[in-house]
């Protein structure tokens, strides 16, 4: 987020910084957290965003969305926790490190060093936190950002472990081979999820190709044509691989000679395949003769391997999915890289060939071809293409090809880097969602989705179709995969914890015993001694009383005594070196065991400290086994070693250094139970690859367990983070109870197959319950012009300039009461949000400052007397009606139906009740100020949830001193409850037929306008009558018809042949009351540009003829009352112009012949 010129920014987004201010001063977020939450807690999931990138809008719709409900429930009487997270893992961060250090590939990053990878890919995780936090602030969320929990995080990673060790335990993760959508780029898997839920299927041009396979079980005698089969693929890149023949045994074939040879294909097919060519059918085969035939190879490469030793290689099968929709009724089967070429392979015990590398290079054997990339990505449109050119080149050759086509299909791309997708088996780790899929749909029934037709349709469809969950990846910035494997015996083991790794490493048998020296001169003195051997650094004859004593109480005789450089520790290791016989010159002297902040190293940090202490003790693991060993250090470096050394994470490890550890007496000594568990360089336990990889677990047959290289799959990560977020189950134990399932989810429809449908898996098998009760999925914005928004386009404004012209309120309305909220894509509307901007957020501050123009705090109560003015009983009438409209939107999760309302309430306390009321509220009516006093107070809570700045600001000027400080701390409106009592006065029945009332009212006096605008009459001028078809309004109603309307009696009359008709006849009464209207319109023009209060007083000086006198002092009373003049003057005035808060302004004024030439004076 970039700071923009204040003088840019609107008055809107000036009042909301202003109303941001207050919130931070005020902790206002973190009081509502605290406020009483009499019905328990509201839970809601985030799905975790990468901060990879800046915030778009898409993130601010979804955040909105959220931020809404969070307020609104709490507003009901919820505690609502709203805790942000972080998505730190997967493709996304490790393209972004690749790019940077301009490497690519396993090869280059293993060069590079894998440590040196992740610790880059740490640092660029939250590269753009700082933005993020402050623009989710702008936007008005509220949100836990100190709290905030990363899917890196160790704590986070062994709830993971913890969840997937119980799949395993219910017998649902196995490992397999199986053809899966890869990215040869990135060299991993690609979840066929993760490509759908972008659409990252482009159209691309590719060339099909017709092959001819010649059949070995009919050679041809001498002078004979040869017979092939003749099979069509769209990617030839895949024939060298080629193992099988795949047919529909159900189907007819035919046996068609096309010049010298013959060629089996189905007989459906024969027209197209074969429309270009001279041919002559020969005979009809049925497909079952032809199962079983064997054919030649079309590539010399493995004739010779051992996959063509198998007895069903290079023959004709059948199979189900070959289809005479294209092609000639025959598959080409690449069994590596086909999903169902795979199946056929395993049902008949068909070889398989992987010509290509995991790199998606043709492999050294493939001589013709080797090296190349078989699938790239490239600028050049057709560049993908080169493999399957070259592959159509050497089948022309060698005379196999039989036709080609270009054809346009779309296609799968890596939805990070774009690459082509190529299907391409290896071995992966699975869940079998198989076993359980009935269970996860079963779950599914309770959840309520918005838009619903969602429930039963797309999410369904997904749960029935989904395939085995494949959650390993071939990379490295990920959590691990815990399973350890044994190359001997092929056990294996999950790991389920930090303890559980513990309990099954590989041990040195090492015991530790850390020491502090005893008292020092300077410890005696309260000094520091920061160099080794100066004056203060010796034991104090009390410091050797210490040590002996302690030397006499340790159990265990020390194998190896380990000091410090300084005399006070090496004078206490040989103190207890003499006690146990040790000879001195075995002491070990290492600098590393220093004091903190040593003459060697002054500026040294906790972390510095840290890092050394570690490394001691891993160095000692790895050159000693099963020996004591005593270390003999200072306080400050043994508290950090005792509070770092099994710590999870940082907030662990400052937690135990001030609390479990906070001073270390002298002559102390700790058993620390130190182990060769995952560390980083900074001695910092890490479950990250590399520094798992390096611990080996002990097998039962006396070999080593190592981890299996692969990485968890992001989504299952993202899946588990409802508990994971808490630590669950290693804290938070009764977290269940408070924290599951949500209450409400909202992200964006493409998570519909992502996360939502995985975290629904994944608590489905842990909990036996769905994860969700409600939950929102919003469209896709788009660009203004229809497209996807694009940075390089330039097609969208920039959010935060956008909300520096227009605020935040007038941009989260737009998107709340928008179709993306149900779940449909929309373009983006500039003028859509403008017009919130004035017609919602700018009326309603109008209205607001009317209110404070002619404030009267003797007025201001929280509940309304009864009043007889229909205005108001109707206006509190559509206020109920507004709380009820917007309450069922909210309980039933449709924001864009809880929020359409506001618009047209206010668009009616604007443009009707307040027009209307002005005058009321101008004498001092009571009953008036009360109604507009408390509808005001009340949209503040209604609104807060909304348009949380406007409600904020309206509410702290209009709030009572014994009031509490927010309006996002008060309560809900309900209306059958307490908080809305100000209708003691009317039944429900009652507020219906005011409001059908007054809108009959509105729309005869909309009829009425526009007879007016066709007769070409002002409304300031006045007519006689009005005359209405039908008619069965009350006398206030009349009253309101013939103000607006500006006629002197309305009556009804059903002969009339129009709804409402005028009589336009203008006697002259009528147009001397028209003149003097427009007169008077005139004066409070001349007001408002002279910047006069209503409450001051003027002097008017006119100039004009006799007929011009004549009308003002007719109705000079009328006069002196609506444009407050205390005295008329008739004088020459010298016609000047009206000057803003000049002493004497004014103008001149021509109403047809009349002229006024008028001086004001205050």
């Amino acid at each position: 987020m970039e700071e923009k010129n204040i003088n840019k920014k609107s008055e809107a987004a000036l009042r909301e910084e202003r109303i941001l201010e207050f919130w931070r001063e005020s902790k206002t977020f973190e009081k509502s957290l605290k406020k009483k939450a009499p019905k328990g807690h509201y839970v809601f999931y985030d799905g975790p965003p990468f901060a990879t990138g800046q915030i778009h809008y898409g993130h601010i719709l979804g955040s909105t969305a959220k931020d809404v409900i969070g307020r609104y429930q709490t507003m009901q009487g919820y505690h609502v926790p709203r805790k942000w997270g972080w998505d730190c893992h997967g493709l996304p961060i490790e393209n972004i490190v690749e790019k940077e250090l301009k490497i690519a590939g396993h090869q280059e990053i293993e060069e590079y060093g894998i440590d040196k990878f992740v610790e880059y890919a740490r640092s660029k995780v939250l590269q753009y936190d700082k933005d993020w936090e402050k623009g989710i602030e702008r936007i008005g969320r509220w949100v836990d950002f100190r709290g905030s929990y990363k899917t890196m995080d160790n704590t986070f990673i062994e709830s993971v472990w913890w969840a997937l060790s119980e799949l395993n335990k219910k017998n649902l993760i196995y490992e397999g081979v199986r053809v899966l959508a890869y990215c040869s780029r990135c060299e991993t898997p690609i979840a066929n999820s993760e490509i759908a839920m972008d659409n990252s299927y482009k159209d691309i041009s590719d060339i099909s190709v017709y092959v001819k396979f010649e059949l070995e079980d009919l050679p041809a005698q001498a002078g004979e044509p040869k017979t092939y089969l003749l099979a069509w693929t769209t990617t030839p890149w895949t024939l060298p691989g080629n193992t099988a023949i795949a047919i529909n045994k159900n189907f007819t074939y035919v046996k068609a000679k096309v010049g010298d040879e013959i060629f089996i294909l189905a007989k459906e097919t024969l027209q197209n395949v074969l429309k270009d060519k001279e041919y002559s059918v020969l005979g009809e085969i049925s497909g079952g003769d032809l199962v079983g035939k064997k054919y030649k190879p079309i590539f010399p490469y493995y004739k010779d391997s051992e996959a063509a030793k198998n007895k069903n290689i290079w023959k004709v099968w059948h199979a189900d999915f070959v289809t005479l929709d294209k092609g000639t009724g025959m598959a080409h089967e690449a069994p590596a890289f086909g999903e169902d070429d795979m199946n056929l392979a395993k049902q008949n015990d068909i070889p398989w060939i992987i010509h290509v590398d995991e790199t998606g290079r043709f492999k050294p054997e493939v001589t013709d071809f080797a090296g190349m990339q078989v699938k790239p990505k490239s600028e050049d449109k057709d560049g993908h293409q080169k493999a399957d050119v070259e592959v159509i080149k050497y089948l022309a050759k060698s005379n196999v090809l039989f036709a080609k086509e270009k054809i346009i299909h779309s296609y799968p791309h890596c939805y990070r880097c774009d690459t082509p997708i190529i299907y391409y088996a290896l071995p992966s780790w699975f869940i079998n969602i198989k076993k359980v899929k009935e269970n996860v749909i079963k779950r599914a029934e309770n959840m309520n989705w918005i838009p619903a037709h969602l429930k039963e349709g797309r999410f369904k469809n997904i749960m029935e179709n989904a395939p085995d969950w494949n959650i390993s990846r071939n990379r490295y910035w990920a959590s691990p995969l815990p399973i350890w494997k044994c190359e001997k015996c092929k056990e294996q083991t999950f790991v389920s914890s930090l303890e559980d790794l513990k309990n099954k490493t590989k041990k040195s048998g090492n015991k530790y015993f850390v020491m502090r020296h005893g008292v020092s001169i300077a410890n005696a003195k309260n000094a520091e001694s920061l160099k080794a051997g100066e004056a203060n650094d010796a034991l104090t004859e009390e410091g050797i009383k210490q040590v002996k004593t302690k030397a006499e109480s340790l159990e265990k005789k020390p194998d190896i005594i380990i000091s410090s450089s300084f005399t006070r520790t090496k004078q206490t290791a040989e103190i207890v070196a003499e006690f146990f016989d040790i000879q001195k010159d075995q002491i070990i002297i290492n600098e590393e065991l220093r004091e903190a902040g040593a003459e060697k190293s002054p500026d040294e940090n906790s972390e510095d400290i840290r890092k050394r202490m570690i490394g001691i003790l891993s160095d000692l693991e790895k050159k000693y086994s099963g020996k004591n060993i005593l270390i003999i250090s200072h306080e400050y470096p043994i508290r950090v070693l005792l509070s770092s050394y099994e710590s999870l994470s940082e907030k662990e490890e400052f937690d135990n250094l001030n609390i479990k550890y906070p001073a270390i007496q002298n002559a102390e000594v700790f058993q620390c139970d130190f182990l060769s568990l995952p560390r980083n360089a900074n001695g910092q336990l890490d479950l990250h690859r590399p520094y798992i990889d390096e611990v080996n677990l002990v097998c039962g047959c006396g070999n080593d367990l190592v981890r299996i290289p692969e990485v968890l799959d992001c989504w299952f990560e993202s899946g588990s983070m409802p508990f994971a977020q808490d630590h669950y189950p290693f804290e938070n134990k009764d977290w269940q109870k408070n924290n599951f399932p949500a209450g409400f989810v909202a992200e964006y429809i493409g998570q519909v197959r992502t996360w939502f449908y995985y975290t629904h898996v994944v608590s489905t098998i842990l909990f036996n319950q769905a994860p969700f009760e409600n939950v929102v999925t919003t469209g896709t914005i788009r660009a203004g012009d229809g497209e996807k928004m694009s940075k390089s386009k330039n097609n969208y404004p920039d959010p935060w300039s956008f909300i520096d012209k227009y605020g935040a309120d007038a941009l989260r309305i737009y998107l709340m009461s928008s179709t993306l909220m149900k779940g449909e894509d929309a373009n983006f509307s500039e003028k859509a949000v403008q017009d919130i901007s004035s017609k919602i957020i700018g009326r309603l501050f109008n209205v607001l400052a009317f209110y404070e123009l002619y404030r009267d705090k003797k007025c201001e109560f929280n509940n309304v007397e009864e009043s007889k003015a229909v205005l108001d009983q109707w206006i509190l009438s559509r206020l109920l009606q507004t709380i009820d409209e917007i309450t069922k939107g909210m309980e039933n999760y449709d924001m864009a139906e809880a929020t359409r309302p506001i618009d047209l309430f206010i668009d009616d306390l604007s443009t009707w009740y307040l027009r209307r009321s002005r005058d009321r509220i101008k004498e001092g009516d009571i009953n008036a100020k009360q109604s507009l006093y408390y509808i005001l107070k009340t949209l503040a809570k209604i609104l807060a949830p909304f348009a949380p700045f406007a409600a904020e600001d309206i509410w702290l000027r209009l709030r009572n001193t014994d009031e509490v400080e927010s309006v996002h701390l008060t309560e809900w409106l309900a209306l059958n409850g307490s908080a809305v009592s100000l209708f003691k006065i009317f039944s429900y029945d009652d507020k219906s037929k005011i409001i059908e009332k007054m809108e009959k009212t509105r729309n005869i006096v909309t009829l009425g306008l526009e007879a007016r605008q066709k007769a070409g009459l002002k409304v300031r001028q006045p007519l006689s009558k009005l005359e209405i078809k039908n008619f069965a309004l009350g006398e206030e109603y009349t009253e309101l018809i013939k103000d607006e309307i500006n006629v002197k009696e309305v009556v009804e009359n059903k002969n009339i042949e129009n709804e409402v008709e005028l009589d336009i006849q203008i006697t002259p009464e009528l147009k001397e009351e028209g003149d003097y209207r427009e007169l008077a319109r005139a004066l409070q023009d001349m007001r408002k540009k002279m910047g006069l209060t209503p409450s001051d007083v003027i002097t008017l000086l006119i100039e004009t003829d006799d007929a011009g006198k004549k009308l003002i002092q007719k109705f000079e009373n009328d006069l002196k009352k609506t444009v407050l003049v205390s005295k008329i003057e008739f004088k020459n005035t010298d016609g000047e112009p009206a000057r803003p808060h000049d002493e004497g302004a004014g103008g001149e004024v021509k109403i047809d012949e009349l002229v006024f030439k008028i001086k004001i004076e205050k």
